[in-house]
């Protein structure tokens, strides 16, 4: 589905479908498949799964690395991604939905 040219995440989203090209391309030349939506999300729970360690870190729960804050910035924009390219794979207007959510929450807390 094409992101409206006007909305905050459009160049995010062209970036994404650029990156995901370029890993399309890159697989087809090593011989391997080009993923598919089912095995996109499989990634990304590879990634959150790495976040939650950095996360874990973060909170003194695990012994942190020196450039753990490179490392979760990394791990963020990993996800924030593989979140652009699903959507993306399956037609969703990401901002329409955010803010669609947003507003039904906010429905939710209000007293």
């Amino acid at each position: 589905m094409p992101t409206d040219p006007a909305s905050p995440l459009a160049p995010l989203t062209q970036r994404a479908r650029e990156i995901r090209a370029a890993f399309d391309a890159h697989n087809t030349a090593a011989g391997r498949p080009t993923w598919t939506p089912l095995q996109l999300a499989q990634g990304f729970s590879a990634d959150v799964g790495a976040l939650n360690k950095l996360l874990m870190m973060r909170a003194g729960l695990r012994e942190a690395p020196p450039d753990l804050d490179a490392r979760l910035a990394h791990e963020l924009a990993d996800c924030l991604w593989s979140i652009l390219v699903l959507a993306d794979a399956h037609g969703i207007d990401l901002e329409k939905s955010f803010h669609n959510t947003m507003d039904s929450l906010e429905a939710k807390l209000r007293p």
